[in-house]
């Protein structure tokens, strides 16, 4: 067991059903992402369930101190992912949310703190999901190009994920990924931080868009949306006040990434 009163993680094997947890950031700004991420799967032979009645996993109000309201939000996510399936997240923020902080917001109602855990324990981040469980190999159809990885703060130091996503784009041949300075650090989100603290938000952005610029890639691919609006959001930003009509750091999903370069129709 870890400190969050987790099992050791179990991958399971062949699955033919799973269910998708798409994120409210995905829904509402990159939904393109979303439906790549049910391609990536599909394209395996998995059959991919998308309950309608999902709405946020409860970090914004977790995050911010309201832990009445974060649970009122998780209760609703917990009842919905009734069968034993693997629930995909393509988001480590929203993914370390369930595995990480369900079972302790319901630690006080064993029932409900048991569904916690047993829903934690198969919830898996999509990079993960595609190299431990489907493991992930398909050609590489698109244009030599190089690229930054940004990988957000929950996927890293939560979910303990951000090697598969350098492992899935190292398995694209025409992919070169170049390593920013000070990778580990925060894009400067941090989901209500950005909104509580803009300022400070805005000189963390400001410095990670200049690390990855610095770095002469041609965009930045993320796993997490929370990150790629932050960071692609800044750079716009001062590619406006620049007089600049070309985006300087345009940015992709991971999810729409891989399904790009490797479906045989790339752009």
């Amino acid at each position: 067991m870890n400190p969050n009163g987790l099992t050791k993680r179990n991958y399971p094997k062949n699955p033919t059903d799973v269910y998708l947890f798409a994120t409210c950031l995905i829904d509402q700004f990159t939904p393109q992402a979303g439906l790549d991420t049910v391609n990536l799967l599909e394209r395996e032979g998995i059959r991919v369930h998308y309950p309608l009645a999902q709405t946020c996993c409860g970090q914004p109000a977790h995050s911010s101190g309201y832990a009445d309201e974060a649970r009122s939000v998780a209760l609703a996510q917990l009842n919905l992912f009734v069968e034993p399936w693997p629930v995909v997240v393509p988001s480590g923020s929203c993914g370390g949310m369930i595995r990480s902080h369900y079972p302790h917001l319901f630690a006080g109602d064993p029932e409900l703190h048991a569904k916690a855990v047993a829903l934690a324990d198969r919830v898996y981040e999509l990079s993960e999901f595609l190299v431990h469980v489907v493991n992930f190999d398909h050609a590489d159809t698109g244009a030599p190009c190089t690229i930054a990885l940004h990988t957000s703060c929950h996927a890293r130091r939560q979910m303990g994920v951000h090697d598969t996503s350098v492992a899935l784009l190292d398995s694209l041949d025409q992919v070169q990924v170049v390593e920013q300075a000070r990778i580990e650090e925060c894009c400067g989100f941090g989901g209500t931080f950005a909104l509580l603290y803009p300022d400070i938000s805005e000189a963390i952005a400001t410095d990670k868009v200049a690390s990855i610029k610095a770095t002469g890639a041609a965009c930045v691919v993320s796993a997490d949306c929370g990150c790629l609006l932050n960071i692609t959001g800044r750079a716009a930003k001062q590619d406006e006040l620049a007089g600049r009509t070309t985006p300087s750091l345009p940015g992709e999903h991971l999810a729409s990434f891989l399904w790009r370069r490797t479906q045989g129709s790339e752009a």
